[in-house]
């Protein structure tokens, strides 16, 4: 067997590396697991730190790969890892960052420290007092409580996680762009419907109070110790309302937040990236861009850039290659429909791994020219 002689990446064309992304303040990757998310949350937040941007990249992947792309160490809380660039990053565990914050819970479910017994005082179904399986709101494995206030499975922890950082640090003044790895997705997104039950919710809390003000305090126990305690719940609830709303109104204006779906041209990927965008399109949330990510073509025929090390594939010569260029033809040929509307970019199929500044260059380079 002949080696294959790659040449290392030296030096890239400073001029064709963008300087500066033409992104709102809010940058999103959802897709699958394993398609380049990371990456491209990277490419793109190190594009836009390079005109002085103030830009932080938060990934809630619990595999931690953002510091291995990066090729430095990322901590828990937003720091600055660049000195000649206003670039900060921040890699969370999904799991620690849903202990405290607007979605505190158990670590299982999200949204159980948020309710805390207002299941059980609301009859131990869903939020509009039903009784669980009847009124189509599942409860808990014991038969009482709320598993989940707008039915279904709850999302995962690391999506989850996205959520309570978005609502963290859009305030956040030190940062002018936030690049989130592990977006929102579908189920996640379901939390935006909150607002409207939780108005129905705090109506029911209050007409309940009335009515029990005068039976025995084992009762009353259930909103808390003291009537303060019980008003402070309610405010709580207030509280994280009208932050959902402002979180639903970001992510469905489209001047403000560009969701991202990065999927490989592969048939599954394909699909399953379909079935995103017509989740996301049932919440109002527009998908500005996708990504399709290792395709096997030529780097400059996806992006203006020279480079003499890219090494591609030999579609002349390669059966095993040109197996592969048909599988991914097939796919790019069936996602012409589906993605017709929405910015598509491609990122060729690198002989090396994407990892440290110099790749992660001509990634951006690719996306965000």
């Amino acid at each position: 067997m002949s080696e294959i002689d790659v040449e290392p990446v030296e030096e890239i064309d400073d001029a064709a590396v963008p300087a500066g992304v033409d992104a709102p303040e809010y940058v999103l990757y959802g897709g699958k697991g394993g398609v380049g998310k990371t990456t491209m949350a990277a490419a793109t937040a190190l594009a836009s730190a390079r005109d002085d941007t103030p830009t932080l990249v938060v990934s809630t992947d619990p595999a931690h790969s953002l510091s291995d792309t990066l090729e430095t160490s990322i901590p828990a809380e937003p720091a600055q890892i660049r000195d000649d660039d206003p670039l900060y990053a921040a890699e969370i565990d999904p799991d620690e960052a849903l202990e405290e914050g607007p979605f505190a819970g158990d670590g299982e479910n999200p949204m159980g420290g948020m309710l805390g017994g207002l299941g059980e005082a609301m009859g131990g179904g869903g939020p509009m007092g039903g009784d669980g399986p009847a009124s189509g709101n599942p409860t808990s494995d014991d038969g009482e409580g709320m598993v989940d206030p707008l039915g279904g499975s709850m999302p995962g922890a690391d999506e989850a996680a996205a959520v309570r950082l978005l609502l963290e640090y859009m305030d956040d003044p030190r940062f002018e762009r936030v690049v989130v790895d592990t977006a929102p997705t579908g189920h996640t997104l379901r939390l935006l419907e909150l607002p409207e039950v939780m108005d129905s919710m705090l109506g029911r809390v209050v007409t309940l109070r009335q009515r029990l003000s005068g039976m025995m305090d084992s009762v009353t126990g259930m909103f808390g110790d003291d009537e303060e305690g019980q008003e402070m719940d309610v405010e709580d609830l207030r509280e994280l309302r009208e932050r959902v709303e402002v979180l639903r109104d970001v992510l469905q204006n489209p001047s403000r937040t560009d969701f991202r779906v990065v999927i490989v041209p592969e048939e599954l990927s394909v699909r399953e990236s379909e079935r995103l965008l017509d989740r996301l399109a049932d919440f109002g949330v527009p998908v500005g861009t996708v990504v399709v990510n290792r395709v096997m073509q030529e780097l400059t025929d996806v992006a203006d850039v020279e480079a003499d090390w890219f090494v591609s594939p030999d579609l002349e010569h390669c059966e095993f290659c040109q197996r592969r260029w048909s599988v991914q033809r097939d796919a790019l040929g069936r996602s012409q429909d589906i993605f017709r509307g929405h910015d598509v970019r491609r990122v060729p199929l690198f002989a090396d791994e994407v990892r440290g500044e110099k790749l992660l260059r001509v990634v951006a380079a690719c996306i965000e020219d």
